[in-house]
């Protein structure tokens, strides 16, 4: 088992922190800005907790860069001459590259690149994983490792990580946007705040467990939904009607420019 150092340790590092230690990964260390911030992970997880980034990655098979993206350009300057091509760097800094973490470190040290989402802090998120061009398989599959304790992960080209930050990485606002304008409909309809809140809630988890694990296809559960004349019918055609499917699209598209954007912006 190797040993983890996680930088910068966040609500996100947190998370995965949790994630690895519940499932029996014991050598981790992780990182603060703040002397109480490290005594709080330090209380809370029974981990070394430190303020230096040096000693943490001293050792490390595996170094978790899960600083701010503003914050990111310091810490690699930091622990950049350090570390060493028998390490594997997994970055999960939003729209950072591989490109701009690897000119920071000695040529030929592995970086892998994640990009999570927030269901990760209760251990149901999903990731896209990423190369470097020096990331081999056993590199892939030691991030992977890691990143399947918080989640699923799943493989793309780096070309494709604004994409996955479109579509699962801002995710779950559009559900909960969503489950907003649900709730507020309940409300509407007379139902109680509690009540309707209730409502959506359990059914949207329902519903993903369907999609999830019956392996339903959208289409098939709205259909299996939906019967002539009722009144789901009813509701989708208004819903059609308003265009809510291009908004879903177009709204997509432009979380994913606005991801190309803040890369080309760099940390």
């Amino acid at each position: 088992m190797k040993r983890i150092a996680i930088l910068g340790c966040g609500k996100l590092g947190e998370s995965l922190l949790s994630g690895l230690l519940s499932s029996g990964w014991s050598d981790i260390v992780v990182t603060a800005r703040r002397q109480e911030r490290a005594d709080e992970l330090a209380e809370r997880h029974g981990v070394a907790a430190t303020l230096s980034n040096a000693d943490a990655v001293a050792g490390a098979g595996v170094v978790v860069l899960a600083a701010k993206p503003q914050d990111l350009e310091a810490l690699l300057d930091e622990i950049g001459p350090l570390l060493t091509t028998g390490q594997t760097v997994l970055s999960v800094a939003a729209a950072i590259p591989t490109a701009a973490i690897e000119g920071h470190l000695a040529p030929g040290v592995p970086v892998t690149r994640a990009m999570p989402n927030a269901p990760a802090t209760v251990h149901e998120g999903v990731a896209g994983l990423c190369a470097g061009a020096h990331a081999a398989e056993e590199h892939l599959a030691l991030a992977e490792d890691v990143l399947r304790h918080v989640g699923a992960v799943v493989r793309v080209r780096e070309e494709y990580m604004d994409a996955i930050t479109a579509v699962s990485g801002s995710g779950p606002a559009y559900f909960a946007l969503l489950a907003e304008a649900m709730i507020e409909a309940g409300i509407l309809l007379g139902l109680s705040r509690e009540v309707s809140t209730q409502l959506v809630v359990q059914t949207m988890f329902g519903t993903a467990k369907l999609l999830r694990d019956e392996k339903m296809h959208p289409v098939e559960l709205r259909e299996a939904v939906t019967s002539p004349g009722g009144t789901t019918i009813e509701a989708i055609r208004e819903l059609e009607m308003a265009g809510v499917r291009a908004a879903f699209l177009n709204a997509i598209r432009a979380a994913m420019e606005r991801s190309k954007q803040l890369r080309a912006e760099g940390p």
